[in-house]
């Protein structure tokens, strides 16, 4: 009988689908340290994790059965993929599960950070007045400049749209038509960042999109840009982050994600000129409940009658 790991929290709904198959066996063991996991996982066929589990090259040495492992959300850069492909163990996502509250927190975060909202909860709750010094700037007919132009980046058009805000956008693959229909201009980078009032990012990471912003590309920013990062940690440089919010270049930005997680006493949060959150662009109960849905049924539609959903190394492990 097949035997499914869940080694990170996710939503409870999650075991009430596997419950549905009466020919699987499941465990929930999460927080396990990597010595852990590694000593268990060649007992299990399939694989559930978030984004704190990390699959590495020792992990697959080691987990002889595994043929599937289910990501609950859209990255997978905790996932060795070269590892995956050797080990005939397939690499699945839920990429449609978080994409909507991914959106609205990128949303979110420019809203606050154009209004100046935690400063002036923050200042308010300590008995400050902070009226004059917290003036912010309208969004209405601003320049949004979105990188990555996937489902997360299209939903983040549509609500600027809603806003009145000129949206143009940045991707190497794109649907000129689909971008029209958004009313959504398809630019180059260089001039998505000469252009922009702010920038969204909503890249994917992979080894070429690490650093995808760095000091190169700040350079070419309009002088008080806004940005936004709430796709995956690494894809903005911090240091050259940081320096850009020094010289003025970024008046202000907004953060979720960091290159390493959590950050500890990183210098970006001793700016009074950036926001963060922990990582909570898929944070919402819906968000939570759709990806562990999604991913149960891929682990068990697979374990149980071979059908692969949204597989993202069906290629390369099919060879």
């Amino acid at each position: 009988m097949p035997k499914v790991l869940i080694s990170d929290k996710m939503s409870n709904i999650a075991t009430e689908i596997l419950d549905k198959y009466s020919n699987i066996e499941y465990d929930v063991k999460t927080g396990l340290a990597k010595e852990e996991l590694i000593k268990i996982i060649g007992e299990y066929d399939g694989l559930m994790v978030r984004s704190a589990t990390k699959v590495t090259p020792d992990v697959f040495a080691a987990a002889k059965n595994l043929k599937i492992i289910a990501r609950a959300g859209t990255g997978v850069d905790n996932i060795d993929r070269e590892s995956a492909n050797t080990n005939g163990t397939y690499i699945t996502n839920t990429p449609g599960g978080n994409t909507v509250t991914t959106a609205e927190h990128a949303i979110s975060m420019m809203m606050a950070l154009s209004r100046n909202i935690p400063q002036g909860t923050a200042t308010l709750k300590a008995g400050e007045w902070a009226k004059a010094k917290l003036q912010g700037r309208e969004v209405f007919n601003k320049t949004l400049g979105i990188v990555g132009f996937g489902n997360i980046g299209k939903v983040v058009a549509d609500r600027a749209k809603g806003l009145r805000m000129n949206v143009i956008a940045f991707d190497k693959y794109h649907d000129e038509e689909q971008a029209k229909a958004l009313g959504v201009e398809m630019v180059e980078l260089d001039e998505l960042l000469k252009r922009s009032d702010y920038i969204s990012m909503h890249l994917v990471k992979t080894p070429e999109t690490t650093d995808f912003i760095n000091t190169e590309e700040f350079a070419k920013m309009k002088k008080g840009v806004f940005m936004v990062q709430c796709s995956r940690g690494g894809i903005v440089n911090e240091d050259a982050l940081y320096n850009a919010l020094q010289d003025g270049t970024v008046l202000g930005a907004a953060v979720d994600v960091f290159a390493t997680e959590p950050p500890g006493e990183h210098k970006l949060l001793t700016l009074d000129n950036i926001i963060a959150t922990p990582h909570l662009g898929a944070s919402t109960q819906e968000a939570q409940d759709n990806v562990a849905i999604a991913a149960a049924e891929q682990v068990a539609e697979y374990l149980t009658n071979g059908n692969l959903r949204n597989a993202l190394n069906a290629k390369e492990v099919s060879k």
